[in-house]
């Protein structure tokens, strides 16, 4: 993990924020360390209310308006957070003179690649117009996942068959570049996540026992995970208060994320809902999953 130590007169943070809570979070946390984020929120994908921070809204395939707001806002490090959930057609893509050779490859990625492609040719495309792209864990170590349990509860013996069963199905998931959340009861996958998100996933989960189609008297667990071929810089899985909320919604025991390489967010209201609703949440570490592989 290479943490951002650079001089004090290093110039402004972006964060390009995508759906969900979680781009609010890393601003409230950069801002809590001392930086002044400046928010670029992508069009049709978040709504959310930015006014405590200096931001405008622009569409994600909109290069020249954002390498326009890196240059006079002084932007020398960008972090992307938040899912996109809608791709731009390629009448959108607006290059800039320095990204203009990069198009032809940037249409074959959003015609035929995966989450994981776009993304690298967003940070590739970023920094050909002179930012760097950090992860969020460069800025905010202390949002990452540690090795062991959580909270006061641990998985037992038969909530580490669930993660083992679990873990190695979102291995496999996100080999294929489709999600990085699995979610195993009684020893058998009986969900896989893709483009509708964890939360989804879970209610997905829920709604398959209420119809007696999951075993009411066990529970299983939900497993996060990195894709392997993974960028760190951007899409880290995450859990927060309503990751908890659903696991419990879906009658799971508990929620295993990567340490190292995932997110804990609402740390303060997470773990004690957590302890309230009977839900473990423990890291798993990198010398487990490789034996899984």
């Amino acid at each position: 993990m290479s943490i951002d130590s650079r001089p004090e007169n290093r110039g402004r943070l972006a964060i390009i924020a995508g759906g969900g809570m979680l781009p609010h979070h890393v601003a409230e946390a950069a801002q809590a360390r001392g930086e002044n984020p400046y928010i670029i929120a992508l069009s049709n994908e978040n709504g959310l209310d930015w006014s405590d921070f200096d931001h405008e809204t622009l569409a994600i395939g909109n290069f020249k308006a954002i390498s326009a707001v890196f240059r006079t806002q002084g932007i020398d490090r960008v972090v992307l957070s938040g899912a996109v959930r809608r791709r731009p057609e390629w009448r959108d893509i607006k290059p800039t003179f320095k990204t203009l050779t990069k198009v032809p490859g940037v249409l074959k990625t959003l015609l035929s690649g995966g989450d994981d492609a776009v993304l690298k040719m967003a940070i590739e495309l970023i920094e050909a117009s002179g930012a760097r792209v950090i992860g969020v864990q460069d800025i905010i170590p202390d949002l990452l996942a540690e090795t062991g349990p959580l909270g006061a509860r641990a998985p037992d013996a038969d909530d580490w068959r669930d993660i083992k069963v679990a873990a190695t199905a979102a291995i496999a998931l996100g080999k294929l570049d489709v999600g990085q959340g699995a979610v195993a009861v009684g020893g058998r996958v009986v969900a896989l996540e893709g483009p509708e998100g964890t939360d989804a996933m879970l209610a997905r989960v829920a709604a398959l026992r209420a119809e007696g189609r999951i075993s009411a008297r066990r529970r299983g667990v939900l497993v996060k995970l990195c894709k392997p071929q993974q960028d760190l810089r951007a899409d880290l899985p995450s859990i927060g208060a309503s990751t908890v909320m659903g696991a419990q919604a879906a009658g799971l025991a508990g929620i295993a994320v990567e340490a190292g390489r995932a997110l804990v967010l609402e740390r303060k209201e997470m773990i004690p809902l957590a302890e309230e609703t009977g839900i473990f949440l423990t890291g798993i570490d990198r010398a487990f999953l490789r034996g899984l592989k």
